[in-house]
């Protein structure tokens, strides 16, 4: 089927990548905690999103043009970590839970706000296009006539099924996390982990080697 091997083992290794701890579980896990269910589950949404376009940019080959480029790399690779750490530093920053922005005049975090934090993170990091075109090429044959379908196909398959892990990690975070919403010390320190988790893959970004 369109020139794709070793599907099963494809699948396999694929949930075995969703599974393992990262920061988009983390961002994930930390949303549904401070949100609720909502949150979670517009975050993994946002991360999906985020990574179906490095699908798309990997079939159409933007994806070997980044790697190829170092200019082009270089140019991604600045944007993403200036945006990650300047969204972290804002977090580090935030005074914590939403009746307490209230009272601040602040606007509390917003689901909008949620997805496209979770999308940006993805687009913006260079890693994730390198990813897949580093694991997507070992399951399609060197002679199939339709690669970019190939390509495509497989990883779409990857992203729905880590948009299904990373709903169930939302599920899971937000049911345990009940009583701890309630607390503002609690969500204070939620937006300080995520906020120094942004802050840490900014500068790896930036500090990433396109070799």
């Amino acid at each position: 089927m369109l020139g794709i091997h070793d599907f099963w083992l494809f699948i396999a290794a694929g949930l075995l990548l969703n599974v393992t701890p990262g920061p988009d579980n983390a961002y994930i896990t930390a949303r549904s905690m401070q949100i609720g269910w909502r949150g979670g589950v517009v975050a993994a949404l946002g991360i999906g999103c985020g990574c179906l376009v490095h699908v798309f940019a990997a079939a159409v080959g933007l994806s070997a043009l980044l790697a190829a480029s170092s200019t082009a790399f270089m140019a991604v690779k600045l944007i993403g970590g200036a945006y990650l750490c300047y969204m972290g530093v804002r977090m580090l920053l935030s005074r914590g839970d939403a009746a307490s922005g209230a009272r601040a005049g602040v606007q509390p975090v917003t689901l909008r706000q949620v997805f496209w934090q979770g999308a940006l993170t993805n687009i913006l990091n260079p890693k994730i296009a390198l990813f897949f075109l580093a694991f997507l090429p070992q399951f399609v044959e060197a002679g199939a006539p339709a690669k970019s379908w190939a390509f495509l196909l497989l990883g779409l398959i990857f992203v729905f099924n880590g948009t299904l892990w990373c709903l169930g990690v939302a599920a899971f975070a937000a049911r345990v996390a009940t009583r701890m919403r309630q607390s503002g010390a609690m969500i204070r320190w939620i937006n300080r982990g995520i906020g120094a988790m942004f802050v840490y893959l900014g500068i790896r970004v930036a500090l990433l080697d396109a070799r």
